[in-house]
């Protein structure tokens, strides 16, 4: 199953809390995970910034409800229902959900709490959103450079295809395969290539290298198994064993099964998309526009006033 949204847990933490007991977090989240029959292929899905999702939810279904004043932390890492908890545990967990939430003046001032004033209207929009705060920032990352991967793409579009050969090695060049002092002769000359665009070192001492083809293609075209072919052909000719194809196009079912099934050679694919992100990844053609910090609470610190 899909790990479930961080509001469809706030039922499953009333329930746990409904003893009246203090609990840690770690024991919410190992009751909910277990209510749910998270599998293991649930816990270890992790957002973009790398934190398992499930926690991530679970820690958030806990704020919420301390911001409706449906429970309380007693102390750093412990929560336990308040007297507005219990009610809505005697009136049925399962009627705890967004909107139960927002008829508490204490949960609309949070939610509200931003730089700018909200009508009432707008903060009722952002009870409907399925994410998590973090989630939603991972999901505003992502739009924001599935954007910048088209961008990318279209000035790529703009250079000559030799200029393209450049941009693919200093791209590896960047993943640390090589470097430009060591690799002076990194893209190969514009004709007599044998079908080779460019080498590069597989690891820095320069015991194994890469051989590169680079295809500067319409974005919508396809790269089919025959190309793949060939391009498994000039590796041949060199004697070499690693080849990665670059295209701005995209490949083929057929192309991709014939690059997998390869034992003796090794050939990566990358289409125009992956390209992209990669860039982006690299700090390869782009610059950074902001910088947004997300903090968290430091409690070696206040662990020291204990």
């Amino acid at each position: 199953m899909a790990v479930p949204k961080y509001y469809e847990f706030f039922p499953c933490v009333i329930r746990f809390l409904s003893d009246g007991k203090t609990h840690t977090t770690k024991e919410i989240i190992e009751y909910c995970s277990k209510e749910f029959n998270l599998t293991d292929e649930d816990k270890n899905e992790r957002t973009s910034s790398g934190q398992l999702t499930y926690v991530g939810r679970i820690t958030w279904a806990t704020v919420y409800l301390k911001k409706a004043g449906l429970a309380i932390s007693s102390k750093r890492g412990y929560l336990a229902i308040t007297e507005q908890g219990q009610i809505a545990y005697k009136n049925g967990a399962e009627k705890v959900n967004r909107e139960y939430l927002n008829q508490f003046d204490s949960f609309k001032e949070f939610k509200g709490r931003t730089g700018n004033k909200k009508e009432k209207h707008q903060i009722e929009d952002d009870i409907k959103d399925d994410e998590s705060p973090e989630e939603m920032l991972d999901t505003a990352v992502k739009k924001l450079n599935a954007s910048l991967a088209d961008d990318i793409l279209e000035e790529i579009m703009k250079i000559s295809p030799y200029s393209f050969e450049k941009l693919v090695v200093d791209l590896l060049f960047k993943m640390g395969y090589g470097k430009p002092k060591d690799n002076p002769e990194a893209v190969t000359q514009k004709s007599g290539d044998e079908g080779i665009d460019g080498i590069v070192s597989a690891d820095k001492f320069g015991f194994d290298a890469i051989y590169i083809q680079a295809k500067q293609w319409k974005t919508d075209s396809t790269v089919s198994r025959p190309e793949i072919q060939k391009f498994l052909g000039a590796l041949a000719g060199q004697g070499a064993t690693k080849g990665i194809f670059i295209t701005t196009a995209q490949f083929s079912k057929e192309a991709k099964a014939f690059a997998d099934k390869q034992l003796h050679s090794k050939i990566i694919l990358v289409d125009g998309q992956e390209l992209a992100e990669l860039m982006i990844e690299y700090n390869l053609g782009v610059s950074t526009n902001r910088v947004y910090e997300v903090k968290r609470i430091d409690t070696d610190y206040f662990n020291e006033y204990e």
